[in-house]
């Protein structure tokens, strides 16, 4: 975990400073013509990995012949899905309302799942043996070179470009840094029984993630084919900006815990005491994080981009609030695969697709982006109580325990952003009114006041309640400090 979360907190860090200046420099429409063509990425990788990078996590124990196997299936699938896309270039470009600007910009996007596909087994090889440093370290590298890149051609007036180049910029170094530290190199051969192995655990990861990813750019499709791509450039920057804290967390939870369950799958006492512990860690840190983040919207926006960005505020609190309901489906999504019940990650993942559709056919007709959001957003919430009830019937866990598990944090995390969100409506009313001070300052202002506030009251009522998270959690830091 101490890896996972370096890994996440210093690639976030560089992710939001780049992010920061490139929003700044560059327009929502240019942001729309990428986060169009991302739209079509997300598939392609997704048939890239197939599934068995995945499958190589859950086993116990996998082969040479089994890395080998599935490193040159996914460079093999790469390489056609990047041919096949390059050839559809047009008829991409015809569904965002013919903007012929996509062409150029989609066959070199698209780089990105060869160089992705050339990194996904060297990547699950260090996981799989809960090594991630030198994940973390190419993370690093790799979003540091290509958010140089990115921000360098943005002030050189490329617009799109910059993107894209900074996209291709960040797969290709980090591929090669984990090829030349990794110590790994596939052995020459395709093993048809080695394919067979992982291919029933890998089938069902791939159906799952592929009506995941359907429901995570289903949105971007519909705004930039039937709104416009300057909507859609609002709502990628409000899907960006959120998605920091609950994929950062639940790339924490992922990497560090699955191995770790897989390891005791056939141990049910141990299973559920670490299951438990999971479920209180997990609120302890993500309630705070995520509604604190949706309560400090406003300023965070004011603070960084001025009024520039103002549309896509209300957009990013409600997909952060959303964020809490997706990172405990993952979880739980995840409990389900270390104990071997891939087949049940289908079953969640077809309730999530139906439920978003439901929510899309119900609001789409108003022309309202923040009411498709809305109901982006209560879509996800049944989803998670779908979720939790097939975790239940699988485990025969009882859903008031797992529910028990959170509600501690949840109820002080919820306090605690309620508290600030009054300060900060009674600091923007009633000292604000009428001041000179600029709105990137007072953003500023009440972000960094509103944050520490939140903080402390959240800590304190820990504190006070005797939550055992928090002990627990100062001990290994303070632990660690020592050392």
């Amino acid at each position: 975990m101490k890896w996972n979360a370096i890994d996440r907190v210093s690639t976030q860090v560089l992710y939001a400073v780049v992010g920061v200046v490139l929003a700044n420099i560059l327009s929502p429409e240019d942001f729309g013509l990428v986060g169009a063509l991302l739209v079509f990425q997300a598939f392609a990788i997704l048939f890239v990995d197939s599934g068995f990078g995945a499958a190589l996590l859950q086993r116990k124990e996998p082969t040479e012949k089994d890395y080998s196997t599935v490193f040159w299936f996914n460079l093999a699938v790469s390489v056609c899905v990047y041919a096949i896309l390059y050839l559809c270039t047009p008829l991409i470009a015809d569904i965002f309302q013919g903007d012929k600007r996509l062409i150029p910009l989609a066959k070199v996007m698209f780089l990105t799942f060869i160089l992705n596909g050339l990194g996904i087994v060297q990547t699950n090889r260090l996981m799989k043996r809960m090594d991630v440093k030198q994940i973390a370290v190419s993370n690093v590298v790799a979003l540091t070179v290509s958010g140089a890149l990115g921000v360098w051609l943005a002030v050189e007036g490329y617009g799109p470009w910059a993107l894209v180049w900074q996209s291709v910029a960040l797969a290709a170094v980090k591929s090669a840094w984990l090829w030349t530290t990794g110590g790994w190199l596939p052995r020459a051969g395709f093993h048809i029984d080695s394919l067979k192995k992982i291919w029933r655990i890998g089938l069902s990861v791939f159906s799952s993630s592929t009506l995941n990813t359907l429901c995570q750019n289903i949105y971007s499709f519909i705004i930039g084919a039937f709104y416009n791509l300057a909507s859609l450039g609002l709502y990628t920057q409000a899907d960006k900006w959120s998605k920091m804290g609950s994929a950062s967390i639940s790339q924490i939870l992922t990497s560090s815990f699955v191995p770790l369950l897989s390891g005791v799958q056939d141990d049910g006492e141990r299973f559920r005491r670490y299951v438990t512990k999971i479920n209180r860690f997990t609120a302890f840190i993500l309630f705070p994080a995520m509604l604190g983040i949706a309560t400090l919207g406003a300023p965070l926006f004011h603070g960084l981009f001025g009024d520039k960005w103002d549309g896509a505020i209300l957009l990013f609190q409600l997909l952060t609030a959303r964020g809490i309901f997706v990172v405990l489906t993952s979880l739980y999504s995840n409990y389900l695969l270390a104990l071997g019940y891939a087949k049940k990650l289908f079953a969640i993942e077809v309730a999530k697709d139906v439920l978003i559709l439901a929510a899309i056919l119900a609001t789409v007709w108003y022309g309202s982006v923040p009411l498709l959001v809305w109901g982006q957003l209560i879509a996800s919430l049944i989803t998670y109580f779908v979720s939790l009830a097939i975790l239940c019937r699988a485990t025969s866990y009882r859903a008031s325990d797992m529910l028990r598990d959170l509600m501690p944090a949840g109820c002080i995390a919820l306090t605690a952003s309620i508290a600030t969100w009054v300060l900060l409506e009674l600091f923007t009313h009633y000292l604000l009114q009428g001041s000179t001070i600029s709105l990137h300052l007072s953003g500023i202002i009440s972000l960094i006041g509103g944050g520490i506030f939140g903080a402390i009251l959240y800590l304190s009522i820990c504190r006070l309640t005797r939550l055992p998270e928090l002990p627990e959690a100062l001990t290994y830091l303070l632990g660690r400090f020592r050392r």
